[in-house]
């Protein structure tokens, strides 16, 4: 008799991956990139000037900023499939109060939702629920689910634009608002199941198989630091202090980006080409990225991230015409898909899974705070200079201490955490 070979049931963790790319993608009106469709129309409607909505919208990211540790403890308590399905909820709520906002205490509370369940909780969450589910492929899992961030930022500019040009802004929010709780909630409040463990496996999809199992999971508890134990070591202030880095380049740039083109010539049309683009390039980049950070130290690959932020804001200074905004674009799409990556994966791979709620609720905090302090002397400086030059030229000082940061650390492990 001929034996059909059976194909094995997909690995249940490759769901949560889908659904956390998902929430990336859906974590898109409390990022930056959407929301700064939406700036130059509130200047222009409402006659505010740029820095009082930096300084509105530094407020508000700040504030969001400081509540992320306190939802990195909630994960680590009632479960990522509560608190994601909780975050689409709230965040959709968000949408629908931000179409109403008409001065400027509405636009820093609405500010305030939109960062703290979209940019934080909605990558916060997925971010702590694929290394669960992921030991050996984590790396590859991470690449994953980096899809759905890469596609809510070449997605949503170029949308938003088209639509807040035919139904306006206050519309588009709400239409938003509703495609979260119609798509999005439903998916991660039947779908999501926080560890592996929960339904009888390991990560990576090894069965459980009790005594033949015994020795790899003791390995793994071994490499599992709490919160405390984190906190003691030298690598995570090392680590903490770059990850905001990038989150302050980029958020300044990003928020400001069609004035500084504007002021270099250039349409916003190409501002949302290029964020469209950056997110095109770093698409195929997190999956390179994920093979190179098997293989090579994850600091080094911190250090690398911060050179290319050197050399896309040099090239930022000098794009006058398309041709370099699409350079630019490459260059800085480059350095995200890297970034993407590095920063998920460091986390799980320095400390372990069973405070991993926490530790990220520290570090999105952190990576919130730069988001938050980004805009702010972009603005200014607009407003006192008319221009970003000297803003940007100053702004350079941050990756040069990120290369330093990220060289000296090492990854900890507890013998030696204890023995100091």
């Amino acid at each position: 008799m001929n034996k059909k070979k059976t194909r094995p049931p997909l690995f249940y963790g490759w769901y949560m991956v889908m659904v956390a790319g998902l929430s990336v993608f859906f974590s898109g009106p409390g990022q930056t990139y959407f929301i700064s469709v939406f700036i130059d129309r509130y200047i222009t409607e409402f006659d505010w000037t740029r820095s009082e909505v930096s300084i509105i919208y530094s407020a508000a990211t700040l504030t969001s900023a400081f509540c992320l540790f306190f939802i990195g403890r909630l994960v680590d308590r009632l479960g990522q499939r509560t608190m994601l399905t909780s975050a689409s909820i709230l965040l959709a709520c968000a949408c629908f109060y931000n179409g109403f906002v008409m001065n400027l205490t509405m636009l820093f509370f609405g500010i305030f939702v939109l960062r703290l369940f979209g940019q934080g909780s909605m990558t916060l969450i997925p971010n702590t629920l694929v290394p669960q589910w992921f030991l050996v492929k984590r790396g590859q899992a991470l690449s994953y689910m980096a899809i759905g961030g890469f596609l809510s930022a070449a997605a949503f500019p170029p949308i938003n634009v088209w639509l807040v040009h035919q139904i306006d802004w206050e519309r588009t929010w709400w239409l938003w608002g509703g495609m979260i709780l119609v798509v999005f909630t439903p998916i991660a409040y039947r779908c999501v199941r926080n560890r592996p463990e929960d339904i009888g496996m390991l990560p990576d999809g090894h069965k459980e198989l009790h005594d033949t199992d015994s020795s790899s999971k003791i390995v793994q508890l071994k490499q599992d630091f709490t919160l405390k134990e984190t906190l003691r070591t030298q690598a995570f202030w090392l680590i903490l202090s770059c990850i905001g880095i990038p989150a302050l380049v980029n958020t300044a740039i990003t928020f400001h980006l069609i004035s500084i083109f504007d002021q270099q010539g250039l349409s916003p049309s190409v501002a949302a080409l290029v964020l469209s683009l950056m997110a095109i390039i770093g698409f195929p980049i997190t999956f390179i990225a994920g093979r190179i950070i098997d293989t090579v130290k994850i600091n080094y690959v911190l250090a690398g991230i911060f050179v290319t932020e050197l050399i896309f804001m040099m090239v930022l200074q000098i794009t006058t015409t398309p041709l370099l905004a699409v350079l630019f674009g490459v260059i800085w799409g480059i350095s995200n898909g890297f970034e993407r990556i590095a920063l998920n994966y460091v986390w799980p791979f320095y400390f372990g899974r069973i405070a991993l709620g926490s530790i990220s609720g520290i570090a999105t905090s952190v990576m919130v705070l730069g988001s938050a302090v980004g805009p702010l002397p972009f603005g200014l400086a607009f407003d006192t200079f008319g221009n970003y030059t000297q803003v940007i030229w100053w702004s350079m000082v941050f990756p040069m201490i990120g290369i330093i940061a990220s060289l000296l650390a090492r990854k900890p492990s507890i013998k030696t955490n204890e023995a100091g």
